[in-house]
């Protein structure tokens, strides 16, 4: 340790020493961590942070509190590691009305996700081999269930639209059902498919009202695009402003050296912000806590957007038709096909759509229908589809 270095035992010490401006907190969770920050909030001391968990459940008391006490909360470590995503959102892109974000957040699924992709082999491989490599924890469930992503999504979108944090109204699905065959068909119909958190602001409109979606989960998006080639463990987020257009933001998401990078970047902007006046600073989630918007988190069967459906059917003429005639009964049109074909002496065979945009409600309507068919024999699985225009 260096010389003049003081080491305690108890964090608490750290809180109530006077001489202490600036209190970092990388202890992560929403137990002790959320009363330690309150306190030096309470103590009158900054803070900068890292943990995502607390502020997407937490924030709104904490930034609450920091307002009234005329101190700061630095969290730029919090999403996406390395990558200064919360800056580009509350300074860079200021000027611009946001209207959609959407994010490889978590670096643990996209490796899985690549490899399932690359090497052909099934998740339950995969993430024993990220779990040995130390992508994944031993209990890999934050991950692989979407709730990492989920925290920080619901931060992105409250700096994105002035909204208070809202993790409890985000929707979360994660990878663990993803089965190696609809990534293979995925990309022979020029997708891939990667875990995305994703932001979009509504419009009211004939078939939902004015809000913002807030979802997590696997999607499919076009080869084409650029954040489709993110593999591994990086992170990247596209976020669509009115004026700039889209911008991508990538780099690693999370180690050592990405998170010390942002909370070394933090610890500069809060001593740069010392003798400003605290109505002068940047305000936590972008917007005046009195200017905040009470735009809702609209519900998952009111989300649009387009899907992949993959149906395991008999080997029969006419199911086809039977299929689409109850897609077009639910207003939903067909972008592309697939049919593979059968093995020799083989009954059933494997139907693959990708639709138009829709509502969810009515995606979900056509499902149950599809599957009382006598020649659907499974199933049908269900993956959104996002073309990131």
């Amino acid at each position: 340790m260096g010389e003049g270095v003081d080491v305690v035992d108890d964090a608490r010490r750290v809180i109530a020493n006077p001489d202490i401006d600036v209190v970092v907190e990388l202890i992560g969770g929403y137990g002790i961590a959320r009363e330690l920050v309150l306190a030096a909030i309470e103590q009158g001391k900054h803070v900068v942070t890292a943990n995502k968990a607390l502020l997407a459940v937490h924030g709104n008391e904490i930034f609450r509190a920091a307002s009234q006490r005329g101190v700061m909360v630095a969290f730029e470590a919090a999403v996406a590691g390395g990558v200064p995503i919360i800056k580009a959102l509350r300074e860079g892109l200021t000027a611009n009305r946001i209207e959609w974000i959407a994010g490889i957040i978590n670096g643990t699924t996209n490796f899985i996700l690549s490899e399932m992709r690359e090497r052909k082999l099934a998740f339950d491989v995969v993430l024993a081999e990220a779990q040995r490599l130390g992508y994944a924890e031993a209990d890999p469930t934050f991950d692989i269930e979407g709730i990492d992503a989920a925290h920080k999504i619901t931060i992105l979108s409250a700096i994105a639209f002035g909204v208070p944090v809202q993790f409890d109204k985000c929707h979360v699905e994660g990878i663990r059902q993803l089965q190696a065959e609809d990534i293979r068909y995925a990309e022979q119909l020029g997708y891939r498919i990667k875990l995305l958190g994703i932001a979009r602001r509504r419009e009211r409109s004939d078939a939902s009202p004015e809000g913002f979606e807030l979802r997590v989960h696997p999607t499919l998006i076009p080869a084409s695009r650029l954040i489709a080639s993110v593999e591994g463990a990086m992170n990247a987020v596209l976020v669509k402003g009115d004026a700039v257009g889209h911008t991508m933001y990538y780099g690693k998401g999370a180690g050592a050296e990405p998170t010390a990078s942002a909370v070394v970047a933090d610890l500069v902007d809060v001593a740069r912000m010392f003798t400003s006046d605290p109505g002068n600073r940047v305000p936590h989630l972008a917007f005046q806590a009195e200017s905040l918007s009470d735009l809702p988190v609209l519900p998952i069967d009111a989300v649009q957007t387009a899907y992949y459906l993959r149906l395991r059917v008999a080997d029969r003429p006419g199911v086809l038709a039977d299929v689409t005639r109850i897609l077009a009964d639910g207003e939903i049109s067909i972008d592309a096909a697939l049919q593979r074909e059968p093995g020799e002496g083989e009954n059933q065979t494997d139907i693959i759509l990708l639709t138009h945009r829709t509502i969810e409600r009515r995606i979900v309507a056509a499902i149950e229908r599809i599957e009382a068919l006598e020649t659907v024999l499974s199933r049908v699985v269900r993956i959104r589809l996002e073309e990131l225009q």
